[in-house]
């Protein structure tokens, strides 16, 4: 049984106090038995004083984007060493973002995945959350399963079926995040059922039923139900939604009651 994750990727969004305020909000809402698990990912700037936040909470932290390396020469980077420093235990990579607006490619993710892969020991881990997911015209050119394919077996390349069952994967589609559109709860488990069976090919039916899929894309309270009740949506990354606490906890109860 995959447990529900819900995650909040706050991006470039909030000044230190609403970021704190937020955090202490999300904490206090989110208890022990809600049989989900729950992260936020503020920008890098507040992860310090988010982690203070999210203190003695459930809540775990995760970072939206990290590099390669693991220390050197290279102005303006953050290593898996220090996000591990400051307590995150999730991060985002090959966000829809990142890969259309900064050039990210499924080769530089693929090299991210296996830096964290190899970070951290047996006591404290960094988990990966890989997103994949297709422009508007790839849809309507009926190129979403080539799509999403693609960025998987590039993104996810060469790891050994342990490595797999710890990565988390979001499925975004590009025309959903932050226009208001959403993907039916039909259409994303389409495409959430041949990232399943991708899974399967790769590896094993084992790791297939255990990775969890999250759908992202214009995530609120009012369609969080009906997504989260698919049977292989394991939950969602949330962007506009995580930013306001009391629409991030509804989701989070939607995600409770199955």
């Amino acid at each position: 049984m995959r447990r529900p994750f819900i995650a909040g990727n706050w991006k470039m969004n909030l000044l230190r106090r609403s970021a704190v305020d937020l955090a202490t909000e999300v904490a206090k809402g989110v208890g022990p038995t809600d049989g989900v698990e729950v992260a936020v990912c503020p920008p890098y700037v507040y992860l310090d004083a988010v982690s203070e936040a999210l203190a003695g909470s459930t809540v775990s932290l995760g970072a939206q984007n990290v590099y390669e390396a693991t220390e050197g020469a290279y102005t303006g980077e953050v290593s898996t060493g220090m996000l591990l420093d400051l307590g995150c235990q999730y991060v985002i990579l090959g966000h829809s973002e990142r890969r259309h607006l900064l050039g990210e490619t499924d080769e530089m993710v693929h090299r991210k995945l296996l830096a964290v892969l190899a970070a951290g020991d047996e006591a404290r881990r960094l988990k990966p959350i890989v997103c994949v997911g297709e422009l508007l015209p790839e849809r309507e050119a009926g190129r979403t399963e080539e799509v999403v394919a693609r960025q998987f077996e590039g993104s996810l390349a060469g790891l050994t079926p342990q490595q797999a069952a710890g990565v988390v994967i979001a499925y975004e589609p590009v025309w959903a995040i932050g226009t208001g559109k959403v993907a039916t709860p039909l259409e994303a488990e389409e495409v959430h059922n041949h990232l399943r069976k991708l899974l399967e090919k790769r590896y094993t039916a084992e790791v297939a039923e255990v990775v969890r899929i999250l759908y992202g894309g214009s995530v609120k309270p009012g369609n969080a139900a009906e997504l989260i009740q698919q049977p292989n949506v394991d939950g969602g990354l949330i962007g506009g939604a995580s930013l306001k606490g009391g629409d991030f906890l509804a989701i989070v109860e939607a995600a409770a009651r199955g």
